[in-house]
């Protein structure tokens, strides 16, 4: 049978959840037993987001394939089990860079190459092809309803509709309904204008989500129903939660499955979100906390690190833990001599550390100190890309005693290359795609770190990085105690690296994240909180038996 598509737009302002609420429909259909997938289109000119800014566009998601994608592919993939490619996110750059070359090519014969039909054909053609075996297909439209560089993808999701039919074509609008503090009430009217330009480009959407921060009265569903053309309960309160985890809980208990079903034409089994409920119960039902500082270049705007915050709530849950994190700018850590140690209180209060991936000489000073502190205070210490490589030249300078030890991407005239470039990718300038991207296999050393985690000695992790491990570089540090426990099957590229005799230090090249879902927590985040948590509820012991030692002691000098 042909797939089914349903379209998710999003209408008044940008950020309103879309990719969570498409990911949250993809689970609740794969909960009654249907095989979904998602795709997100992306309306700006980058080919894809893999050089646009942090702070501009938040992370880069990294599928199997190596394509770098928009930050909700990791949304898609963490709620549903569908297998993500590059095929799974298009850019409008992308479109247009496949039509330009095949009109070079003369593919075209001859004929004006317009926006309609050459590239509504060609995003057509893009939504198809990842609907070939599964029941629906779910495709968020980016930005925001009104943009005009969203009306190619907008008029090619109408045609959809002309050509599929109702029964096999649904429009889903997220919109949203204000409070209003000073009048004290909820507001339709940005719901309504919305959904007035999504029918001056000719769709009429089938379900409204109305982000909000209270529940929708009857009234107010009524109202919104009448002006804007829907079912009234096709009006669904998509309320704000504590937990993303809990949003396909909301929309199960606002029928949002059944409606999609019904307006499908569709049967499926009975919903069963049993995993869902459990975990969202352990999310408020914490037994304790755990203390993360994440040392980053780019922690001003969280979504840089979407798929890394996920990942370690994954972590924590898996041992009923609440997530306490704490977002460290790197620069802060940084001090002017050796001898000036400062920067330690900003530390003390952690369980756990980690550095995760970047790019750039800016904040290096500070997480060489995070790391040199971790590993001397025998803090659990967890680097992830660049920070697997600030590891190895924090060991290589303050243990194996080279000084002026470093990466050549912060100082490319060092005497000590421990991190340089990749050799493939020596006189490439070129910044797009010119990575090492994507699944790579990695062979784990026997009882490893590594190794007790993952439970098997292979394993395959998505990469995204420019520089390596010099491995010429190796005998100086191993034999100074550090360990390398996982590398590529040929031996080229160093994965992993570890201190055996410390609570949790471990650096990796590539980056698990990518692969930690709520329901199946990533072994290296599991392993890393529950250490952090063992580790910081033994330091806080010691220091309340130190405190009541002292305290004892002052009431004996009394008497």
């Amino acid at each position: 049978m042909a797939a089914k598509y349903i379209f998710v737009t999003g209408g008044v302002v940008s950020s309103l959840g879309k990719g969570l609420a498409a990911a949250s429909i993809g689970c609740l259909l794969e909960s009654r037993g249907l095989k979904v997938t998602l795709q997100k289109m992306d309306p700006y000119l980058n080919v894809d987001p893999g050089t646009l800014s942090p702070f501009q566009h938040g992370e880069v998601f990294v599928t199997d394939d190596g394509a770098e994608t928009d930050l909700d592919l990791g949304h898609y993939e963490r709620f549903t089990h569908a297998r993500l490619s590059r095929d799974n996110n298009w850019t409008t750059g992308r479109i247009y860079e496949q039509i330009i070359a095949k009109e070079r090519r003369g593919d075209y014969l001859g004929k004006t190459v317009q926006v309609i039909p050459h590239v509504t054909n060609e995003i057509k053609a893009a939504m198809k092809k990842v609907s070939q075996e599964v029941d629906v297909s779910i495709v968020e439209i980016g930005g925001t309803v009104g943009d005009i560089e969203s009306l190619p993808f907008i008029e090619a999701i109408r045609q959809m509709r002309q050509e599929l039919g109702r029964e096999n074509t649904l429009f889903v609008h997220v919109t949203l309904v204000p409070w209003i503090g000073v009048a004290q009430e909820l507001k339709t009217k940005p719901t309504q204008h919305s959904v007035k330009e999504l029918l001056s480009v000719g769709i009429q959407p089938d379900i409204l989500l109305c982000r909000t921060d209270r529940f929708l009265a009857k009234e107010m569903k009524q109202k919104i129903a009448l002006f804007c053309n829907v079912a009234e309960d096709a009006v669904i309160t998509a309320k704000d939660v504590a937990s993303v985890y809990e949003v396909p809980l909301v929309f199960a208990r606002e029928g949002v499955d059944e409606l999609v079903l019904k307006y499908l034409h569709m049967t499926a089994g009975e919903r069963d979100l049993s995993h869902w409920e459990d975990l969202v119960h352990r999310v408020y039902n914490p037994k304790d906390e755990v203390r993360i500082g994440i040392i980053g270049k780019y922690v001003e705007y969280e979504d840089s690190y979407k798929s890394l915050k996920e990942a370690l709530v994954h972590g924590a849950l898996a041992h009923n833990l609440k997530l306490s994190l704490t977002w460290v700018e790197a620069e802060g850590l940084e001090n002017k001599d050796d001898a000036d140690r400062g920067y330690e209180a900003q530390l003390e209060s952690f369980d756990g550390i980690l550095v995760p991936g970047g790019f750039g000489k800016r904040g290096i000073a500070g997480m060489l100190n995070g790391i040199r502190y971790a590993r001397e205070k025998q803090v659990p210490y967890f680097g992830i890309c660049l920070g697997m490589q600030t590891a190895c030249i924090e060991y290589a300078r303050n243990v194996c005693g080279l000084a002026d030890a470093n990466s050549s991407e912060f100082d490319p005239a060092t005497p000590h290359r421990i991190i340089y470039k990749l050799r493939e990718l020596r006189g490439v300038e070129e910044l797009g795609g010119t990575m090492r991207l994507g699944a790579w296999a990695c062979k784990l050393e026997p009882d490893s770190l590594a190794q007790r985690a993952y439970g098997q000695l292979e394993i395959s992790e998505r990469h995204r990085h420019r520089y390596e491990f010099n491995r010429e570089y190796e005998p100086v540090l191993t034999g100074a105690g550090l360990r390398i426990t996982g590398a590529t099957p040929d031996g080229t590229y160093v994965e992993i690296v570890e201190i055996p005799e410390h609570p949790f230090f471990l650096g990796c090249q590539f980056h698990p994240e990518f692969k930690s879902k709520p329901l199946e927590p990533h072994p290296l985040f599991k392993t890393f909180i529950g250490a952090s948590y063992e580790s910081g509820r033994t330091r806080r012991g010691e220091k309340q038996k130190v405190e009541a030692e002292l305290f004892l002691r002052r009431e004996k000098v009394k008497v």
